[in-house]
């Protein structure tokens, strides 16, 4: 789903010191006006009908009943206005051909960055206005993604990035292929690999030395990775604390991509912020979740796709099985995850599926028990919680980012409403 964008004013700059964006001065266009026929602003249960919002500088300055006094305004009376989307597990700098690891032997950092740059505008032509990037083989890839972003050079949404896995040899993710001597293998795309607390203490502090703004660790094994299996655990308790001291005290968070349960209590007792998958939780790992208040991003999109594309298109075996064995399971957690209390994240495993098709998990987080608008708030407010940008984004209200999209019809009559968005609007920015 490739969308053109069409910037008028420039991009938005994340803070390199701390883990808050800071928005560039918009000298062309210090006001921008938006009446919206119906507002959801991502904090309140109810939507309010006939809204017009204020950004001045980038920022949200008011928002207020009825329509504008004034003419010059963006009207949006026939649509639905939201908060822009936040997706806190995206692969942006990862085209959706998962299924040939090897290409990252061989693809230039040049032909990274044309694959990064069209992934950022369809991410952001779909109304992601911010992700989180948590990862990548070429771990500065999206740290130099996030920058030209920054910089105004491409469009794209404000990051986050992880810099590279923080994994265990062999591990989830180590980028080791059958077939392939590990001498053979470019260094570039195993910096993350450690073994003891001591080693990953000091990977995860390269890590933040390098820019991350947030810290992937690689818990228990992925399902498109060859040789492990996403139950088995993988880093120990004491690593998983070393890396979390390390996030912390840099004041940035710690996210843990783990499919089994006892992986999952480690790197909650840890000190991790979030899970990625959480496909084989049990009771236990969600009660701790729920006690220790730390967040499920949960794709339960993306094993429709791997299953009907990967049959298509000749994955591999390995892939395929490990699957079917966690897509369900995945889906049946996140009932019982969200019910119990866990703050679910919108989290999308794009990089896996193409860029621009995040907003197709929406369908699925509703079906399995969702409400849409609480489906919306995983992608807005709860989201923004979670990466720590609450002040900034997640909400249409004064003081936060102009960052508002639209579509036409009622996503909380029919959430799929959020796979066609038509206006994306960033920091006061139109880009669509």
């Amino acid at each position: 789903m490739t969308r053109l964008i069409y910037p008028v004013f420039i991009a938005v700059a994340l803070a390199a010191c701390d883990s808050s964006p800071v928005e560039t001065s918009l000298p062309d266009a210090n006001r921008i006006t938006i009446y919206c026929g119906t507002l959801i602003d991502g904090l309140a249960d109810v939507p309010k009908s006939r809204q017009t919002v204020a950004i001045v500088d980038g920022r949200i300055e008011s928002v207020a009943d009825g329509a504008p006094v004034a003419d010059g305004y963006i009207d949006l009376s026939e649509h639905t206005c939201l908060p822009g989307l936040i997706d806190t597990h995206t692969h942006i700098v990862e085209p959706a051909d998962t299924a040939d690891l090897s290409i990252y032997y061989t693809r230039s950092q040049e032909d990274e960055q044309v694959i990064a740059s069209a992934n950022a505008a369809a991410t952001l032509g779909a109304g992601f206005t911010t992700a989180r990037n948590v990862g990548a083989y070429n771990g500065w890839a999206g740290r130099v993604l996030r920058d030209r972003i920054n910089s105004g050079e491409i469009d794209g949404p404000r990051m986050q990035v992880a810099g590279y896995y923080l994994t265990i040899p062999g591990g989830g993710g180590d980028l080791v292929i059958p077939g392939y001597a590990e001498e053979d293998i470019p260094a570039r795309v195993r910096t993350g690999i450690a073994r003891g607390p001591d080693e990953f203490r000091k990977k995860a502090q390269g890590a933040v030395d390098g820019g991350a703004d947030v810290l992937k660790a690689i818990a228990s094994g992925a399902v498109l990775a060859f040789g492990g299996v996403p139950g088995a655990r993988e880093m120990m308790p004491d690593e998983l604390q070393a890396v979390a001291e390390v996030a912390h005290a840099a004041g940035i968070k710690l996210t843990a991509h783990a499919h089994g349960a006892q992986s999952i209590k480690d790197a909650i007792l840890a000190g991790a912020d979030s899970i990625e998958h959480a496909s084989l939780a049990d009771d236990e790992a969600i009660a701790l979740a729920v006690e220790h208040d730390v967040a499920f991003s949960m794709d339960v999109y993306n094993g429709t796709y791997i299953a009907t594309v990967g049959a298509e298109e000749g994955w591999p075996e390995e892939f395929l099985r490990k699957n079917d064995e966690t897509t369900e399971a995945q889906r049946q957690v996140f009932t019982k995850a969200h019910a119990a209390g866990v703050p679910i994240i919108f989290g999308t495993d794009s990089g896996v599926y193409p860029h621009g098709d995040n907003a197709k998990m929406f369908p699925i987080m509703v079906e399995r028990g969702m409400t849409p608008m609480e489906a919306i708030k995983a992608a807005t407010s709860v989201a923004a919680h979670y990466i720590g940008w609450e002040s900034d984004v997640g909400a249409i209200e004064p003081g936060r980012y102009g960052d508002i999209i639209a579509v036409r019809g009622d996503p909380l009559a029919d959430i799929s409403i959020l796979e066609s968005v038509e206006v994306v609007i960033k920091g006061g920015a139109r880009f669509k």
